[in-house]
């Protein structure tokens, strides 16, 4: 019976050794492993593992900007159901797979619309979109991760997005001093591709399998199905023994 106990215990706290850094901004809050931090790219916030190969697979970026006459939760979703085309930093342009369109969820009282899509930011990687307006500020958060990681991170990014706190005070766009917003008049999130990390993993780097991505890949699915199998069993077990 102990070591049933110890078995469960030791699978549902994996995911949670190592949590515990907490982000702050002029306008967003939120919680991430204890190996990653954030860097300010001129308006753009990069957040990335320190590790030298993670740094590779996954990073998060933020941006915010004066509210303008295009943002709009009507808007943003229409633009998130489709393919998005971007122009990356080495001056491609992507044209992304919907991975599933926006969902509206709230996430501590705040509206968010969530999205992912792939090939959009950088080749050859999963891209979550989470938008949100508050008062005169819109906000974009980006979770990406190549494909053959994604599986490995998207954990990790679902405890960083239900920890997102919007911060920013209702008079932050009188104070510059407090964070770098783009203006009114430019696109929310126009500036991602651009701040994307030069030493990403390259298209010469992914092997055929992974460019399916995690969600077809058969090696994936059949490890879920039998962790899941797993669980059950001892689970079953332990009602046995009662």
């Amino acid at each position: 019976m102990k070591r049933t106990q110890f078995i469960l215990l030791f699978i549902f706290t994996i995911p949670t050794l190592s949590w515990g850094r907490t982000f702050k901004n002029a306008y967003i809050s939120f919680e991430m492993l204890d190996n990653w931090k954030c860097q300010l790219e001129q308006t753009e916030w990069v957040c990335r593992a320190e590790g030298p190969q993670e740094s590779k697979e996954a990073v998060i970026i933020l941006t915010a900007k004066e509210k303008g006459p295009t943002d709009t939760f009507a808007l943003y979703q229409n633009h998130m159901n489709n393919p998005i085309t971007t122009t990356n930093r080495a001056g491609q342009r992507l044209t992304s797979g919907v991975v599933y369109k926006s969902v509206q969820t709230r996430i501590n009282d705040q509206p968010w619309l969530d999205a992912l899509h792939t090939n959009s930011e950088v080749q050859n990687y999963y891209t979550r979109y989470l938008a949100t307006i508050k008062d005169q500020i819109a906000i974009l958060v980006t979770f990406s991760a190549h494909n053959k990681y994604y599986s490995k991170h998207s954990t990790n990014f679902n405890n960083t997005v239900k920890s997102l706190r919007v911060i920013a005070s209702k008079d932050l766009l009188s104070r510059p001093d407090l964070g770098p917003l783009r203006g009114s008049g430019e696109t929310l999130g126009s500036g991602i591709g651009q701040a994307m990390p030069a030493d990403l993993l390259a298209t010469e780097e992914t092997s055929g399998k992974s460019r399916k991505g995690f969600l077809k890949n058969p090696i994936f699915m059949g490890l879920s199905i039998l962790i899941l199998a797993l669980i059950g069993y001892v689970v079953m077990q332990m009602k046995k023994k009662k």
